[in-house]
């Protein structure tokens, strides 16, 4: 196996035995780098602040990471204008965030006789935002509600 040193040094090609006496020599641990190499390699090293450092990559990449979160606007037919704005605004916001937007249409006693006017909204809501999103999942009824939803471009 290829040996490496503590401090990075390349000790070269010595057998299993050699490399750990050394390992302990230096007080250190002998670990297996990359075991596909011809022939491995192996690095004495302290394991334990070898796993911290792993570990503190490993949580500074998920800090760095966006979970994209799924918010949901749920409207009425027969939402008035000023409402349909706040709706409107606080999609935006979400969009801009990246976040994914789901919108729940519910229908209430007679107004599933007029599902039309709950297209018409949901036609309205996807020219209003044709901009800055794009439709994930068309328009589909699950009992006496529609639900729609839209990503960000």
């Amino acid at each position: 196996m290829r040996l490496i040193a503590n401090n990075g040094d390349n000790m070269g090609v010595v057998d299993r035995d050699t490399a750990i006496r050394k390992a302990e020599e230096a007080g250190f641990d002998l670990v297996e780098i990359s075991p596909g190499a011809a022939p491995p390699v192996c690095k004495i090293l302290d394991l334990g602040k070898y796993k911290y450092e792993i570990q503190k990559k490993e949580n500074e990449a998920k800090k760095k990471q966006k979970v994209i979160e799924v918010k949901e606007l749920k409207v009425r037919p027969t939402i008035g204008a000023h409402d349909y704005d706040v709706k409107m605004r606080a999609m935006k916001r979400f969009i801009e965030e990246g976040d994914k937007v789901k919108i729940t249409l519910r229908f209430r006693g007679r107004e599933m006789m007029h599902q039309e006017l709950g297209s018409a909204l949901l036609e309205r809501i996807r020219n209003d935002n044709a901009e800055t999103t794009k439709v994930e999942q068309e328009p589909r009824m699950e009992g006496r509600q529609v639900v729609m939803v839209f990503a960000p471009k």
